[in-house]
């Protein structure tokens, strides 16, 4: 809550904002200090829910040369508890992804029932910069790694669940001069990829989510539409603050924004996640979803250092955008991004 005062009266205008997550207390739930080997720091987690209703986490973990893997961490209830492998679950394999040279990063899992497995979208990093690999898995032990589909700069990528129109979407956000914005692509068999469309573009100007933004977890279905929560970042003279908004897409048009929130719903406030090895950073790449089918759970790297919980609800996010969001139309679009 914060307080306004006006100049044309001498009474306080209250302008308060809603909470839409709230933070587990016994944040964060996972650092480096628990894992069973030596690492740097532990954050960025893909997050699923298993067959026998335990969660799992696919975490980024860095080590002490600051290149990244992926490791597996499962808890019966997703909070605590947690069994973490006692060696890394996934690595670099350079003689055979070249791209995967300085490291894995930051993975969004999406479970696709057509195939009956999980789908994992990762960041590979390169001589040329972060590209977008994809690769498949049953059981998080043995993974079919289908090599970069997305050539650098591009990250923040995850699937859709199903196909569109007869054909697998995958949500990434490419680096350009002009800035980075949102986009979504399109194939008929996870390799070959095309009928590339701007989902989302990067405000201008002072707004806190412009120039640079990309999504977080990957999107959610409901009845209205593709719920994304997707990051901006803010730059500032002394570094740069990542802060989480909401945006919803036609659930057979991906593409065609529907609504947009106008302001941030979720910012490093804790001393958790303003204070790490990168400063003023919330950042969810996973969320399950309880069995009520509202309650979500949000996993987010919290200033790259850590995992951290956050509790939120489906029908208020929805409600949230609907009071504080507009329709991005081309005719708002024109005149927002001014």
């Amino acid at each position: 809550m914060s307080m306004l005062a006006e100049k044309s009266s001498d009474r306080p205008v209250m302008n308060r904002y809603e909470t839409l997550f709230h933070r587990h207390p016994g944040n964060p739930i996972l650092t480096g200090k628990d894992w069973p080997y030596s690492i740097n720091s532990v954050f960025n987690a893909g997050a699923t829910l298993l067959p026998n209703g335990s969660t799992l986490l696919l975490c980024r973990v860095e080590d002490r040369r600051g290149l990244s893997h992926l490791c597996v961490a499962r808890s019966a209830n997703g909070v605590d508890g947690w069994q973490i492998d006692r060696e890394p679950t996934f690595i670099p394999d350079v003689e055979r992804f070249p791209e995967e040279l300085w490291g894995v990063e930051d993975p969004r899992i999406t479970y696709m029932p057509e195939l009956q497995q999980y789908a994992v979208a990762y960041t590979s990093y390169s001589r040329g910069g972060p590209g977008v690999s994809l690769a498949l898995t049953k059981d998080f032990r043995g993974f079919e790694k289908l090599g970069v589909v997305m050539s650098p700069d591009d990250k923040d990528a995850a699937l859709l669940p199903r196909r569109i129109n007869g054909s697998w979407a995958l949500i990434h956000r490419p680096m350009t001069p002009l800035g980075a914005h949102i986009w979504i692509s399109y194939s008929p068999d996870l390799r070959h990829w095309g009928n590339h469309k701007l989902m989302l573009e990067a405000r201008r100007g002072a707004w806190w989510d412009a120039n640079k933004i990309g999504m977080s977890p990957p999107p959610i279905e409901t009845s209205r539409g593709w719920l994304m929560i997707y990051h901006g970042v803010r730059r500032t003279p002394s570094s740069s603050i990542y802060r989480l908004g909401l945006a919803l897409f036609d659930i057979e048009q991906p593409e065609k924004c529907l609504i947009r929130g106008d302001s941030w719903m979720f910012a490093p406030e804790a001393e958790y996640e303003r204070h790490g090895d990168v400063q003023d950073v919330v950042f969810p790449c996973g969320y399950t979803l309880a069995s009520d089918g509202d309650t979500i759970n949000l996993y987010y790297g919290a200033a790259d250092s850590s995992i951290a919980l956050a509790k939120g609800s489906i029908r208020s996010l929805l409600a949230w955008l609907d009071a504080n969001g507009h329709s991005e139309n081309s005719h708002d679009r024109r005149q927002r991004h001014r």
